[in-house]
C-alpha cells in the first residue's frame, strides 16, 4: 500500500527524493482519515520551509489539516492541479496528488525520515 521508494513522515506526508528535488505529498492513509478533499491550499513559488514546519492546508468534508514539510527547502514547483480538481489528493495521492516540489536544503534530513516498512509499523502503533 505504500510505495517502497518513498519516504515518511510521523506528520503522514510522503516524499520522492530525485538529486536534490523533493516532491511532497500526504499518505493515502492520510487522505483516508481526511475523507473526501474538497479544498487545498498550497505555498507560492519561492516560498522556504523548514523541516516540519507547515507549508499548506488541505480541507476535506470532515476536517482541516495542516500540511507539513518534512524536509527543509525552497518551493520551486506547487501542483496547480489541485487548485480546481483537490480530490486528486484522494484519488492518486502518489501520482497526481502531489503537492509542492521543493529544492531540499539537506539531504540527511530524508535519511531521518521512514521508509515504507516502518510507516507502516509507526501507523499500526498509532491506531
Amino acid at each position: 500500500m505504500y510505495p517502497e521508494d518513498l519516504k515518511y513522515s510521523k506528520d503522514h506526508e510522503w516524499v520522492k527524493l530525485d538529486g536534490n528535488i523533493a516532491t511532497v505529498g500526504i499518505t493515502h492513509y492520510a487522505q483516508d482519515q481526511l475523507g473526501d478533499v474538497v479544498f487545498v491550499e498550497l505555498p507560492m513559488e519561492g516560498d522556504s520551509f523548514e523541516a516540519g514546519n507547515g507549508f499548506g492546508v488541505v480541507e476535506s468534508v470532515k476536517a482541516v489539516s495542516d500540511v507539513y514539510a518534512p524536509v527543509s527547502g525552497t518551493v520551486i514547483e506547487v501542483n496547480e492541479k489541485l487548485l480546481e480538481s483537490p480530490e486528486l489528493v484522494n484519488e492518486d495521492p502518489y501520482g497526481d496528488g502531489w503537492m509542492i516540489k521543493l529544492e531540499v536544503a539537506g539531504e540527511s534530513e530524508v535519511d531521518r525520515l521512514m521508509d515504507a516498512r516502518e510507516y507502516e509499523a509507526f501507523i499500526e502503533e498509532e491506531n
